[in-house]
This record gives C-alpha cells, structure tokens and sequence, in this order.
C-alpha cells in the first residue's frame, strides 16, 4: 500500500517551516524587536526544500 493516495499532498510537509519563518519575520516588529533576515531566508528555504524532498521519497516508494 502507497504511504499516501497522492504524494503531492507529502509537499505539506515543508508548509510547517514556512509557517515558523512567517511567524519568526512578523512578530518581532509588534515587540521593535529586530527582524533576522537571513534566519527568516533560511526558514523559508528549509520549508521548501523539505516539501522537495518529502514528495520525492514518497513518489518513489513502493506501491506494495
């Protein structure tokens, strides 16, 4: 059995990490903390790329 009926939806995976950045570049100003742009940038860049990689293991596992 396919660990997922469509592996498009493993993509959600990386939606956590984008979510995290958003949350990491919004609230700071409600504070006049100072915004980490490389941090947020690389949040971001992580989300995606787990998305990636999720949908890639999944599309190429097994259909057992």
């Amino acid at each position: 059995m396919h660990p997922l009926q469509h592996p498009r939806n493993a993509a959600l995976v990386g939606i956590i990490f984008v979510v995290i950045a958003f949350f990491y570049w919004a609230l700071p100003p409600l504070d006049h903390f100072h915004i980490d742009y490389a941090g947020v940038t690389m949040l971001g860049v992580l989300g995606v790329a787990m998305a990636i990689m999720a949908y890639v293991l999944v599309a190429g596992s097994s259909n057992d």
